[in-house]
Parts: C-alpha cells; structure tokens; sequence
C-alpha cells in the first residue's frame, strides 16, 4: 500500500510526500478558486494523474509486445464546474502516439488506456473524452 502524507502550508498551499520514494510537491489553490495558481492544484492532480495513467497502462501492454511508446504524450484539459458543488466536470485527453502501429496494436492500447485505474475510479462522475493521436506529425 502507497501512502502519501499532506500537509497544510498556509496560503492554500500544501505539501504532499510520497513517503516510499521521499519525493514530494506543491500544490496551490487556482487563481478562480482564491489562491496564486504557482503550482498544481489538486485537481489539476487530478487530470494529470489521468494522463499519466493512462500512459503508464499503455506502456505496460507496449513493453509485453515490444512496441516502442517511449516518445508517446498524453495531455489533459480539466473544465470545471460550480453547480450545484465545485467539481471537475470534464477532462479532455489528447495522446499521441508518434511511430507504425497496425490495427491490432492500436486497438490494445486504445483499450489499455480506458482501462486504467484511474478512469475506472473516476467512471461516470466525469466526463472523459479521449482523442488517439496516431504518428502525429
């Protein structure tokens, strides 16, 4: 089990360590929501957090078969939404994947990528549509 410590910095700042690894960040509150917006917010963890996993799943299936994913990148686009709560309505993920991949390998990572952790936890309380990019320009 993975445990991450937070603690509260003052001026919506936190500070949060990944106590196996020791490695740490900043989060800051977003300029819509009263702080400076100078590092993540934790929502902004959120989506990032998305990205990534996705990533990471689609990785693993690409390692099993040799593909090569290591020039791949996902971004994410988080909207909020204030009614009837502050929440996040929508992450919009964009990954392109640069190289030759036949139909069969894209559709394993395609699926890789919607099955992850991460969009499984988040399910249908966000919307998450997700654009492949395949050997982008």
């Amino acid at each position: 089990m993975t445990t991450i410590k937070s603690s509260y910095r003052g001026e919506l700042r936190t500070e949060a360590s990944h106590l196996q690894s020791g490695t740490t960040l900043v989060t800051d509150a977003p300029v819509d929501n009263q702080g400076r917006g100078e590092s993540f917010s934790p929502t902004d963890l959120v989506a990032t957090g998305l990205a990534s996993c996705m990533l990471t799943i689609m990785g693993i299936v690409a390692e099993r078969h040799g593909w090569d994913l290591t020039r791949a990148t996902a971004s994410a686009s988080k909207v909020m939404a204030a009614d009837p709560v502050r929440r996040i309505a929508r992450i919009e993920v964009t990954i392109e994947i640069p190289g030759t991949f036949d139909a069969q390998a894209r559709a394993a990572l395609e699926k890789a990528a919607l099955g992850c952790p991460v969009h499984a936890t988040l399910g249908s309380s966000v919307e998450m549509p997700v654009e492949f990019v395949w050997d982008p320009a």
